[in-house]
């Protein structure tokens, strides 16, 4: 009698039974099983559901970490402010899983119409948003109409304005350093340092970046405010924006100087070397009380010089850190929640600054 062939032991489920059971394509759940493609999360639940039902004899992946795409927008600038965020973005992008993408993208500012049409049409699936833009109704808007979508989005440095007062209908969370308080910071030490230039007539000039940021119209705004509850003898000339432009910077503080001497100088944006070169030009640097925000390079080598008096910096790695820890937590990278309020500002003079450069490579040019 011939030797009878053993049954064979039927095999584990094979892609297309694991397709048939979840109804979508083989190709779908190689990509679902191998982590190596797009795929929606409901996509995603139904595939690793059918293999646990067929008992599939391998390591499923987690549902809910599919491949998660964060867009960061902002504004296009060679500013010291917006190099720092960028090294401190590409420096947090190097620590993420390879299933988080973050795509930067840069406008030119003003440019709002474009932008809004970029936040409300990405040319990608977006798990994430994360932008620092001007705070005007047709961004307003498109945020607006992105967030109803159930896009997380997050404002970085400057907010963003809700007329009817919901914030949380614009947008989940705003990192960035309390802009108002900050103002009434330096309105609070120039009341105090002004105050002993008598001489001067007590004339402050107020110079600022493009008010239509939010940031920068709360810090003028906290500035004028202490300044008028507290110190009602110091006159401030008409605020003036200049658009982080060195040369509108010189301009406008060369003119003052022009009119008259003065106590001293806020100024909330960048561009400070044409206040700089408009002191050196009418010979009074360092009798001028000068505060300005971001501990720059070269707002360090004036610190220490005593042509500055005061900077209150708002920490860009710290920001970018706290913006992309929300937008992973509400896509489950994260299973704690991070904390929430505003980031907090740091305070800097002559006697407490840090011995590392704001930016690397103009700190190597420093130091040469």
């Amino acid at each position: 009698m011939a030797d009878t062939v053993p049954p064979r032991k039927k095999s584990s489920a094979r892609f297309i039974d694991i397709a048939a059971q979840a109804q979508v394509s083989i190709a779908t759940v190689n990509r679902v099983l191998n982590d190596s493609g797009s795929v929606s999360r409901a996509t995603r639940e139904k595939v690793v559901r059918a293999a646990q039902q067929l008992a599939v004899p391998r390591l499923m992946p987690e549902v809910h970490r599919a491949l998660t795409r964060i867009d960061v927008v902002l504004a296009r600038s060679q500013t010291p402010f917006f190099q720092r965020m960028e090294l401190a973005l590409t420096r947090f992008v190097q620590l993420l899983d390879r299933r988080i993408v973050v795509h930067r993208h840069s406008f030119a500012p003003g440019d709002d119409e474009r932008t809004a049409d970029f936040i409300r049409r990405p040319p990608h699936p977006r798990h994430g948003l994360l932008l620092a833009v001007h705070d005007t109704p047709v961004l307003r808007a498109a945020v607006q109409q992105v967030s109803q979508k159930g896009v997380p989005v997050v404002t970085l440095m400057s907010d963003i304005s809700d007329p009817s007062g919901s914030q949380n209908a614009l947008r989940l969370h705003y990192v960035g350093i309390d802009n108002l308080h900050a103002g009434r910071t330096a309105g609070h030490f120039m009341g105090r340092l002004a105050a002993t230039k008598k001489s001067t007539g007590g004339r402050l000039l107020v110079l600022t970046n493009d008010l239509h940021f939010r940031a920068h119209r709360d810090r003028t705004a906290g500035f004028l405010d202490v300044l008028q509850e507290k110190f009602p003898a110091l006159t401030c000339l008409p605020v003036t924006p200049c658009y982080d432009d060195t040369d509108q910077v010189f301009q406008a503080v060369d003119a003052a100087l022009k009119q008259g001497s003065l106590a001293g100088i806020y100024h909330s944006g960048a561009g400070s070397a044409g206040i700089h070169q408009a002191l050196q030009r009418h010979g009074c640097l360092g009798q001028v009380v000068w505060i300005g925000h971001e501990l720059s390079d070269e707002h360090r080598r004036w610190l220490k010089l005593g042509v500055m008096d005061l900077v209150i910096d708002q920490d860009p790695d710290g920001q970018v850190m706290s913006g992309m820890q929300h937008l992973l937590f509400e896509n489950k990278w994260l299973d704690q929640k991070p904390p929430g309020g505003p980031n907090e500002f740091r305070l800097f003079c002559a006697e407490n600054l840090p011995s590392q450069p704001y930016l690397p490579r103009s700190g190597l040019l420093l130091n040469k």
